[in-house]
């Protein structure tokens, strides 16, 4: 397990990665979920993907897509780095890093 902590306006974001699986969960909630139980930004995400411009199902084809993407990768440094670039270019600041039984890392 690894994770990390991101500020978003006056919000904080917690990200786990357990194995291929990527968890999200907001200062608001008390449980994590995946992708598909968060509400994604249509913006950002036809930024992302373009060809998704007039796709009824733009929300499911685009967690489809990460969690490809995610399970291509082999290890979980290298997801929660992913995860990290890809959620600064949308204006999350990473705060911290952490793996399962060693202290936090400051970002």
């Amino acid at each position: 397990m690894i994770g990390a902590i991101f500020q978003y306006g006056s919000d904080t974001v917690e990200v786990r990665i357990v194995g291929t699986v990527v968890l999200f969960r907001t200062s608001q909630f008390q449980q994590f979920a995946e992708i598909d139980g968060l509400k994604l930004d249509r913006y950002g995400v036809m930024k992302e993907f373009p060809d998704l411009v007039d796709e009824k199902e733009w929300k499911k084809i685009a967690a489809q897509r990460f969690k490809d993407k995610i399970k291509k990768m082999k290890t979980e440094k290298e997801r929660i780095e992913y995860v990290i670039y890809d959620l600064t270019k949308f204006g999350y600041t990473p705060l911290y890093l952490q793996k399962q039984g060693f202290r936090p890392i400051k970002l």
